[in-house]
């Protein structure tokens, strides 16, 4: 029975229907020596761990019973999806977290490959491979305490398909943080016109406004696909300062951390959260950085 489990898994994510989208592939492949350049085209990602790395760090512990002083994640199995030259992989992994990260883009894993060599510590807490998502779920089932997905949900070529492989991938109980850009009138003002073609913080042609996904639609699809969201917060980038803040509206970017429910369906510890006190822990999140 598992067996026939497994050939269907295999089928049903197979690379003949691929959640990577290969126009997408291409444009990123032009940009992958430069990640670490923090005064490049990836500035304003590089500023962004200043938000998003507390919000996953201080959700997470807020969650958990036990953490280590100087490393609160150790232990906790992180797979962070589409991680380019590994931004947002080296700050976890220096949190303690074991990182994998994954990309379909093999130039992007050997960048980020290189980076983490220079640091001892970093190269034996995170490892990274060249893969979609979809190729790694029949090996990873159930494997991973955390999944991360930042600036990736806007780039797929199939939503609902990917949300259902981090479900795959996750344990039960397990958390999927994702940052991404709402489908406004604003978003593709700021998101597109200002950012790519005026101020360029952006490379022209990196977004597709048609691919960008309201918040009520991607609560949807965690929800239809055995996820509970717990929080969704508003985010801002400033040009000039070159910051992000949280904000109150989801009208441009925004965060949200779901999760998996636990083994019998039964709501586990995370679930069990009073609506204030999820407030106040993503308001806690919110301001720390």
């Amino acid at each position: 029975q598992l067996s026939l489990f497994r050939f269907t898994v295999k089928r049903l994510f197979s690379t003949s229907h691929s959640s990577v989208d290969s126009k997408e592939m291409k444009k990123f492949q032009l940009l992958a020596h430069k990640w670490w350049d923090e005064e490049g085209e990836y500035s304003a990602l590089h500023s962004m761990n200043d938000l998003r790395v507390p919000f996953i760090r201080d959700t997470l512990l807020n969650m958990s019973t036990n953490y280590h002083l100087g490393n609160p994640l150790s232990g906790v199995k992180i797979l962070d999806v589409g991680c380019g030259g590994g931004l947002l992989s080296e700050p976890l992994g220096r949190l303690g977290a074991s990182v994998t990260g994954i990309d379909p883009l093999e130039d992007n894993i050997r960048t980020a490959d290189q980076h983490k060599s220079f640091d001892p510590v970093l190269a034996k807490r995170i490892q990274y491979k060249s893969s979609s998502l979809e190729e790694i779920v029949e090996e990873s089932m159930e494997t991973f305490d955390v999944i991360v997905a930042s600036e990736v949900v806007e780039h797929v070529a199939d939503l609902e398909m990917f949300i259902k492989c981090c479900s795959q991938v996750l344990k039960p109980e397990g958390s999927l943080f994702i940052t991404t850009i709402n489908k406004t009138q604003l978003s593709y003002l700021l998101g597109i016109v200002v950012a790519e073609k005026i101020i360029g913080i952006v490379p022209e042609g990196t977004h597709e406004w048609e691919k960008f996904v309201p918040p009520e639609e991607l609560q949807r699809l965690l929800e239809s696909n055995g996820f509970s969201v717990k929080t969704v917060n508003g985010m801002l980038y400033n040009p000039l300062s070159g910051s992000w803040s949280w904000m109150e509206s989801t009208s441009i970017n925004y965060a949200v951390h779901a999760v998996k429910s636990g083994a019998q369906g039964q709501s586990g510890p995370a679930d069990a959260l009073s609506e204030t006190e999820s407030e106040e822990r993503s308001a806690t999140a919110g301001t720390t950085a």
